[in-house]
């Protein structure tokens, strides 16, 4: 099974995750939706699990949200977190649908996942919030670490479709690949910021595009009085 495959999963495929585990029955729901490919569901999983094991708690943020899926999962890996807003500028219509079949499954959901269909320049950041956005494209992760960083909340994002054009890459890209230097300037701007950050990388198997930021604000260690 190809974790990649940007094939549906549908309700015939239920089958494919038989076990008792948190995750197939998440991934059988997401089947009976029949909404997602095969590698959104694996990348959320992936992505929201490493980040609720540093984060606990706030409010859910998923930015760029597209089916709102980091969202529902960030909320059923953690329950101490009283809501979640998905924000896009534009909701695909079948997102209603996963939501739907996810709360079937976790009646605890209902009514905690909001969408809003708007820019995300415009959403309010509090300082409790986890902000996490999955492969939101080019300079839209840029602007996702703005609002949380903006707030000093903690954040999650999984980079995607870098712009080398306008990314910068601080001259790093002749030591580096061009995207990785893209990536750690993102990195070492957080740190400046006074964020506590953590590096990792979710399985290459389900995309090339692995590298997972995530921050914490710490205070103002860069500059102390």
């Amino acid at each position: 099974m190809k974790k990649s495959s940007k094939n549906r999963l549908t309700p015939r495929q239920q089958s494919l995750f038989p076990g008792n585990t948190l995750f197939d029955k998440i991934a059988r729901a997401v089947c009976r939706a029949g909404t997602l490919p095969r590698k959104e569901l694996h990348e959320a999983w992936e992505m929201a699990r490493r980040v609720r094991r540093r984060y606990r708690g706030g409010r859910i943020l998923d930015l760029a949200c597209g089916h709102g899926l980091l969202a529902h999962i960030m909320l059923i890996l953690d329950d101490s977190s009283e809501s979640a807003i998905a924000v896009d500028r534009r909701i695909p219509p079948s997102a209603t649908r996963l939501s739907d079949t996810l709360v079937e499954s976790w009646p605890r959901l209902t009514n905690r996942v909001v969408f809003k269909e708007m820019d995300i320049r415009d959403i309010i950041v509090r300082p409790d919030d986890i902000v996490v956005s999955a492969h939101a494209c080019g300079s839209l992760t840029d602007l996702v670490m703005d609002k949380a960083i903006g707030s000093h909340a903690r954040m999650a994002v999984l980079p995607c479709c870098h712009d080398l054009k306008t990314a910068s890459t601080a001259g790093l890209d002749g030591w580096m690949e061009s995207t990785l230097a893209v990536d750690t300037v993102r990195a070492v701007r957080l740190q400046s910021e006074g964020y506590k950050i953590v590096t990792q990388a979710i399985p290459c198997e389900i995309t090339p595009k692995n590298r997972l930021l995530m921050g914490e604000y710490q205070g103002d260690t860069a500059h102390p009085s």
